[in-house]
């Protein structure tokens, strides 16, 4: 009991004289924290998020906020609606400007593809087309309005005449309407659906829906994805499939049918694009110019750990989403393991105290 009280203790000073230390100083370092399984699980806040994230918020005996980003594999929804359901959920105000979903560092593909025809895969309704439009791809296109067009595309799903989740509200004409990418915004909400329609653009011949090309040596339609998550955290008690297995599947078969490796470009957690595009944002929110020291705090060990030890970030492993083992990860180990996002805030600031 006394050495739970004197630990406790100890690191209450290093927090208060770290916190006098900030009183004159800007902060050198920052924070990276990913979402499920860290501050919420399903839709339920993490209790300890709320202390942590008011903490590095402002609401401490300073009012000094030391930044920080939510850097997630999630999507299929604007950034600002993203910050105000997390804001409800952990019962702090996020900024759009802190949020960086998977498809976030996509929207600089929009300078290439702005006036070319894409197809938008994931998410419900045309939620994830929404997002492209804003993000600036103004032909975006997605599978529904390839289901509307020609409702056998994928006779197993029911047919759907609600126009509210089409991009334009007649018929859309793709025999004469080339597609020059793919680009996967979010999971699948319809599997089945949507490997078939991504395999007939990929498969086609100059884009056009419909047709089939001679020669698979040289693949002509690029796909994107915005994470490659196998398994995510839930409330469910196990995890479920993600983003990554759907690209599984879609790999294998595309191979099977074609005799060629489907190529692909992949953002999200652990490639380095993300991580780059998340730094400029961490540094936007400080008026420091010098680098910042990042630590990243997530559940995952394959994305969240994986990728902030090979960007050079300091990985914090909690057991509160995917990752619940005693001790660390044995395939991709992290710097630092904690309970939780609240223990492990506590802990880099004590550390950070050290270097002052």
């Amino acid at each position: 009991m006394f050495s739970i009280i004197n630990r406790t203790q100890g690191i209450n000073r290093n927090i208060r004289y770290a916190y006098r230390c900030l009183s004159t100083n800007t902060p050198t370092y920052g924070f990276a924290f990913d979402i499920d399984g860290v501050l919420i699980k399903g839709d339920k806040g993490i209790p300890e998020a709320k202390r942590a994230l008011k903490l590095l918020n402002g609401d401490n005996p300073l009012n000094k906020r030391i930044p920080f980003v939510l850097l997630t594999n999630g999507g299929g929804v604007t950034e600002e609606g993203k910050a105000r359901h997390i804001s409800e959920l952990v019962g702090v105000h996020i900024d759009p400007k802190q949020v960086i979903l998977s498809h976030s560092p996509m929207q600089t593909l929009a300078n290439t593809y702005k006036d070319k025809r894409v197809l938008i895969v994931g998410g419900i309704k045309r939620h994830c087309y929404d997002v492209a439009k804003g993000y600036g791809f103004k032909e975006a296109v997605v599978p529904n309005d390839i289901m509307h067009w020609n409702k056998s595309t994928w006779p197993h799903s029911p047919f759907n005449d609600d126009l509210s989740i089409l991009t334009s509200s007649t018929p859309l004409d793709f025999p004469r309407m080339p597609i020059h990418a793919v680009m996967v915004f979010h999971d699948s909400y319809d599997w089945g659906r949507d490997i078939q329609t991504m395999l007939d653009v990929l498969c086609s011949q100059d884009g056009i829906i419909g047709t089939r090309k001679d020669d698979y040596t040289v693949q002509d339609v690029p796909i994107y994805w915005s994470n490659n998550d196998l398994i995510w955290s839930t409330d469910f008690p196990a995890p479920r499939l993600g983003q990554g297995a759907i690209k599984v599947a879609l790999d294998a078969l595309y191979e099977r049918l074609t005799g060629q490796p489907l190529k692909s470009i992949s953002y999200g957690k652990p490639h380095a694009a993300t991580y780059q595009f998340a730094e400029k944002v961490l540094h936007s929110l400080t008026p420091s110019t010098n680098p910042l020291r990042v630590y990243a705090v997530g559940d995952n060990p394959a994305a969240d750990i994986q990728g902030a030890n090979g960007y050079g970030w300091t990985s914090i492993l909690v057991r509160t989403g995917i990752f619940t083992g005693k001790n660390n990860s044995e395939e991709y180990p992290a710097d630092m393991v904690c309970d939780n996002v609240e223990e492990a805030v506590e802990k880099v600031i004590a550390q950070e105290n050290m270097r002052l």
